[in-house]
């Protein structure tokens, strides 16, 4: 096999979802495509990679130099609401179901010994300037309800500590043991962020 074409392969083998099989369809695609597909992506890559970064705030990627993020801008969700979200791929999944409407933080992972993922590989560190500076009333944790779920929620609770009218809860009926949140239909997902239960 043409090198080139291997380690194009390779490089796309190693997304997520994606494997071997993947990555050798994906590579030919482009590479037989006519229509000028694989040199659009080529660009499309190049300039997502220099002009996005994640908000210096809460972590959802955004124009780099925008001065944060859409949902930080906005001065509407500024309602004392804050929604933990392990990544972008959850608050993409709660916007589309529109159950929401204060601001996110975007953790980065979950705690895991198995992994060797500890606290400071995560972005917690900023949440209780964050709180305060925003007046958080209520922190909504929407983490997988899975055991490193639950021990990365009980870390942040922790973390946090007590503050004065701070109340803490976490999505309700409808979320599987060991779901994510990508996986849960609309409907379910209205239901289990309306139910929300307090912590």
């Amino acid at each position: 096999m043409n090198p080139k074409i291997e380690k194009l392969i390779k490089l796309f083998a190693k997304l997520p979802r994606v494997g071997s099989r993947g990555g050798q369809r994906i590579a030919l695609c482009l590479l037989q495509d006519k229509t000028g597909r694989a040199a659009a992506l080529a660009s499309a890559i190049m300039d997502a990679s220099e002009n996005i970064a994640p908000c210096p705030t809460c972590g959802v990627l955004t124009d780099r130099g925008a001065g944060g993020c859409e949902f930080c801008r906005d001065a509407s969700r500024a309602n004392g609401q804050l929604c933990i979200v392990r990544d972008l791929s959850d608050v993409w999944t709660l916007e589309k179901s529109s159950v929401f409407h204060g601001r996110y933080h975007i953790i980065g992972g979950l705690l895991s010994g198995a992994s060797g993922i500890l606290p400071q590989d995560l972005n917690i560190a900023t949440l209780p300037a964050r709180i305060a500076d925003e007046k958080i009333t209520e922190i909504i944790f929407a983490l997988p309800n899975t055991v490193e779920g639950k021990t990365t929620q009980h870390y942040i609770m922790s973390s946090v500590g007590a503050v004065d009218g701070l109340s803490f809860s976490e999505l309700a009926s409808g979320v599987p043991l060991g779901g994510d949140l990508d996986y849960l239909d609309d409907g379910t997902l209205t239901l289990a962020f309306g139910g929300r239960k307090s912590l």
